[in-house]
């Protein structure tokens, strides 16, 4: 993780230096002000995966020594089957065409998305995938 917060340190350092010359030669506040909340963005992750990487055993990345099989094994719990993202995305969908034909339409799109997220996040505690 010292490699990716390195890495996220130095994009936020070029992005303020492009936000600065974007600044001074542009004189456009929109772009000038999104260079640096990218900046911010940058330097708030950059810091997290520094802070982290101090807590946590070196990893894989970390050694100059080290194969790509090292990095090798389980990486956690991914659900097999869900129909909960379905029932998110026809929500998701319906709430954006809402914007575009009326806000009545997020009346029938919030329900929608609503059971689905209550479902995914309960998924696996009922039924017989019941895990916890």
């Amino acid at each position: 993780m010292k490699v990716q917060g390195k890495m996220f340190l130095w994009l936020a350092v070029f992005i303020l230096g492009m936000a600065i010359l974007y600044g001074v030669w542009s004189k456009e506040p929109a772009g000038t002000t999104a260079l640096f909340l990218a900046f911010g963005l940058s330097v708030m992750i950059g810091y997290y995966l520094a802070f982290t990487a101090r807590r946590v055993d070196t990893g894989a990345q970390d050694r100059k020594d080290a194969e790509v099989a090292d990095d090798a094994g389980e990486l956690g719990f991914f659900s097999p089957h869900s129909w909960q993202p379905l029932s998110l995305a026809i929500g998701g969908a319906a709430a954006f065409l809402g914007v575009i034909f009326g806000w009545w339409l997020l009346y029938f799109s919030l329900p929608v998305i609503l059971i689905g997220l209550f479902g995914w996040v309960f998924e696996y505690y009922r039924g017989e995938d019941q895990r916890y």
